[in-house]
């Protein structure tokens, strides 16, 4: 395993973690608090970083962000094994480490599974960006109950159960940072996303309840929501491609949310195409 290399970014240190070592606290305490410092800056410096959904689209293109400002190791999970591979070898050409975890996570026993693996290879997660969604456009009388099932547990279970795997770990540390990948359809009601609003909507309500409960345990929640951003999902869109997007401004948001001092957090962020929704 080589060693990672970091930008400037992640030498930053937020000032109420400094801690005052001056007075009567004695040579021994001096070194032990010097000691515990130099380790809170080696985790900054090293944060482990899983990404749902990255093998394609805006997944693919948050590990790479996350990869070239040497922000890792990378924990990268989704179904497509095959794919997950081709975008964790372009992360470690960045000089990050980069593992893959196939997984279906909108079926527990399957998060349940790469959770034990995760952590049985990184010890921890300090970052969790729960990006993996699928989208099925029908009508609401068309929609079956099956169809309406599998988008919640796409896009809604799959981010209780993956928080729920690695969120108690940050509380316990005191640290850590939960992305959500909601979308326009967080809060518009859109023609043909039954399934597709429903889970949105939902994935903006646990968001809020999340950062509500989680702000006096050292861990930020973001709700990002892009509107129309292009992904192989769009390919037989009759929309040219200068009308969305491109799926590195998304990721840049991830990475410039992320790379905030501790002191602030964005709650939520919403992202269109210039010339708005379409």
């Amino acid at each position: 395993m080589g060693t990672t290399k970091y930008t400037k970014h992640t030498k930053e240190l937020p000032t109420e973690d400094t801690e005052n070592t001056e007075g009567d606290y004695g040579g021994s305490r001096r070194k032990l608090a010097m000691l515990d410092r130099k380790l809170k800056i080696q985790n900054r410096k090293s944060p482990v970083v899983l990404i749902t959904g990255a093998s394609q689209g805006i997944g693919a293109a948050i590990a790479r962000a996350f990869a070239k400002a040497r922000i890792g190791p990378l924990a990268l999970v989704a179904r497509n094994a095959r794919n997950l591979e081709r975008v964790a070898a372009s992360c470690r050409k960045s000089g990050v480490r980069a593992e893959v975890f196939p997984c279906d996570v909108g079926d527990a026993d399957q998060v349940a599974a790469i959770a034990a693996a995760v952590m049985k290879k990184f010890k921890r997660v300090d970052v969790v960006i729960n990006n993996a969604g699928q989208y099925l456009g029908k009508s609401f009388l068309d929609y079956s109950v099956e169809e309406f099932d599998n988008q919640i547990a796409a896009n809604l279970r799959s981010v209780f159960l993956v928080s729920k795997a690695f969120v108690p770990g940050m509380v316990e540390r005191g640290r850590g940072d939960v992305f959500n990948m909601g979308s326009i359809a967080s809060f518009v009601g859109l023609e043909g996303g039954t399934g597709y609003c429903a889970s949105k909507f939902g994935v903006l309500g646990i968001s809020r309840v999340m950062r509500e409960e989680l702000k006096g345990k050292g861990v930020r929640v973001t709700c990002v929501m892009p509107g129309a951003t292009w992904s192989p999902s769009w390919g037989e869109s009759e929309s040219p491609v200068s009308r969305f997007m491109p799926d590195t401004d998304i990721a840049r948001a991830f990475l410039e949310v992320y790379l905030m001092t501790r002191r602030t957090v964005v709650e939520e962020i919403v992202l269109r195409p210039q010339l708005g929704d379409f």
